[in-house]
């Protein structure tokens, strides 16, 4: 094998393939990315995990075809570092050298037959533009689980509905949902998934620079499936098993009370007052006519207080919140004000973002937070 490839395109491609792979493999060629180089002039990126596979292609000056299996991690870590020239790839028996201009490297082969094979892509069943998919999977993982001892909750769950998605996420303290518009490959498609948090988000974040992201789905035939593809680059991914709890019932029907606040004062007054709070207690909003109050500390510790304008409907109110999930909350919002809606000061709070103070709410965004009990 021996091509010749730009260093930027190189070093892009074999940064995005190798992003996934186990920090401690269950086999070592896990750890490698395998590289193919076609007589057509391109090269095909390969990188699998057994849960998560990724690809991708590039073009190359192809003189002489073949395939091979390195260290992905150190050959993204070589191919960041070479200086911005043509960079060569020569597979010589066991071994494989990198020279760029005066720079040269060898790098040891691993046993490409040993390799597993790549699950197939899926079924594709839509698409979705991709910054519409960046901003709708960053609202929603935010409130997945991180604890791998509850699988379940570390994935969201995908709702396809005709030329709808519906996302949802929870870590039993805070729900998120977010329906995005999409184009389905068959009108009037219904399908559920529940992918896992983290791979949803990076393929998210690596993908969404696109116009458009192709969402292929297998369920209920074998193994079940995700694939995102798009640029050249395909990811795929096990979705998660189970039955995912029925959380949308949580949503209150009916919110007597609610107040409106310009969202970017209240996460900077909240940003300072946490500054007092220490690990495991809360920022305590107390609402009332014209303002809401923000408080943290107590007793002999340190304490902070800061008072803002709000828009309250309804009796006065006090809550209080864990000071990173009001945050998040906060963070997933790009609206100008924010939107809470309340039933009762220990029932869980309702967020949205409204564009004005006098406007409706967006409830294609909604972040549910659970309220920490206080002593008064």
């Amino acid at each position: 094998m021996r091509f010749r490839v730009e260093r930027d395109v190189l070093a892009e491609a074999v940064t995005w393939t190798a992003r996934s792979l186990p920090t401690r493999p269950p086999v070592p060629v896990l750890a490698g990315v395998r590289l193919e180089a076609d007589s057509t002039g391109v090269v095909q990126l390969s990188s699998f995990d057994y849960e998560v596979s990724a690809r991708s292609q590039i073009a190359a000056d192809v003189v002489e075809a073949g395939s091979v299996l390195v260290s992905g991690r150190l050959l993204a870590e070589i191919s960041r570092a070479l200086p911005a020239r043509p960079v060569d790839v020569v597979l010589e028996g066991s071994k494989v050298t990198v020279t760029c201009g005066a720079s040269r490297f060898t790098l040891l082969t691993m046993p490409v037959d040993e390799y597993p094979a790549l699950p197939a892509m899926p079924d594709v069943v839509g698409t979705i533009p991709g910054g519409e998919l960046t901003e709708a999977v960053a609202q929603v993982t935010v409130a997945a689980s991180r604890d791998d001892t509850l699988p379940l909750l570390t994935g969201v769950r995908m709702e396809i509905e005709g030329e709808k998605i519906t996302m949802l996420a929870t870590d039993r303290y805070r729900l998120a949902l977010r329906e995005v518009s999409w184009h389905p490959a068959t009108p009037g498609m219904e399908a559920v998934a529940l992918v896992r948090a983290r791979t949803l988000s990076d393929a998210a974040k690596s993908l969404g620079g696109s116009d458009q992201v192709t969402v292929a789905l297998s369920t209920g035939a074998g193994v079940d499936l995700i694939g995102f593809e798009a640029g050249g680059r395909h990811t795929t991914s096990l979705l998660v098993d189970g039955d995912y709890p029925a959380v949308r019932r949580l949503f209150p029907d009916e919110t007597p009370i609610h107040a409106v606040v310009p969202r970017q004062a209240l996460t900077e007054a909240a940003r300072r007052v946490s500054l007092v709070a220490e690990r495991n207690t809360p920022i305590r909003l107390a609402f009332s006519e014209g303002q809401v109050v923000l408080d943290a500390g107590q007793g002999d510790d340190a304490q902070a207080s800061e008072a803002l304008e709000a828009a309250l409907t309804g009796e006065d109110i006090t809550v209080a919140f864990n000071p990173q999930f009001l945050l998040d909350g906060l963070g997933a919002l790009s609206t100008d004000f924010v939107r809470l809606s309340f039933t009762h000061p220990s029932k869980p709070v309702e967020f949205t973002g409204q564009g004005s103070l006098e406007g409706e709410d967006d409830t294609r965004y909604r972040y549910l937070l659970v309220p920490i009990r206080f002593a008064s």
